[in-house]
């Protein structure tokens, strides 16, 4: 005889019909002290990430590192190759002539700079991801249409099943549905 197993729950999808109405959900959700949670909506919503208490992201200083990186190795390896390595005088100028190596610099700069922003939005974001919980939801197709969504997830400490659905609720959730992980 077999065991009925147990479903594993991801945690609480609530469905808002306007951008307004998520926003001011979110707050809600951030006041009542919740870490693990996330909203989604079709288009961006102005200022929500500061509704949700969201910190400014690492990416500008990991653009800004890499770019230096690229710069000074740029710069480096120029410096090395006419006054170390194969020096030559041209045009009766000096060995380091740093104006010949801006552009060389520059474009390396910016090359390395775009790769930490699209590397790192990509690492950051954990992408690609192929498959979440969520797609669970028959009502979550609707997220990139015309339906907002704040998701709760289980793993968070002050997740318990009654008080958060009243909590969504209260908040004005048109439908709160638990996801199966």
């Amino acid at each position: 005889m077999s065991k009925p197993s147990k479903k594993k729950v991801y945690g609480l999808l609530a469905e808002y019909d306007s951008a307004a109405g998520v926003f001011q959900a979110c707050e809600q959700v951030r006041d009542a002290g919740y870490s693990a949670w996330d909203s989604h909506t079709p288009f961006a919503v102005h200022n929500l990430d500061k509704a949700m208490g969201l910190k400014p992201s690492v990416l500008p200083w990991i653009v800004f590192a890499m770019g230096m990186t690229g710069a000074t190795c740029a710069i480096t390896l120029q410096w090395w190759t006419s006054t170390v390595d194969y020096p030559i005088i041209i045009a009766g100028k000096p060995y380091f002539s740093w104006q010949a190596f801006v552009p060389v610099t520059f474009e390396l700069g910016v090359l390395l700079s775009a790769f930490g922003a699209v590397f790192g939005m990509l690492g950051l974001n954990r992408l690609p991801m192929w498959y979440h919980s969520l797609f669970n939801s028959e009502r979550f197709h609707r997220f990139s249409d015309d339906k907002f969504f704040i998701a709760i997830e289980a793993r968070d400490p002050k997740y318990d099943p009654e008080r958060t659905r009243k909590l969504l609720e209260a908040s004005g959730a048109a439908h709160v549905e638990e996801v199966e992980d």
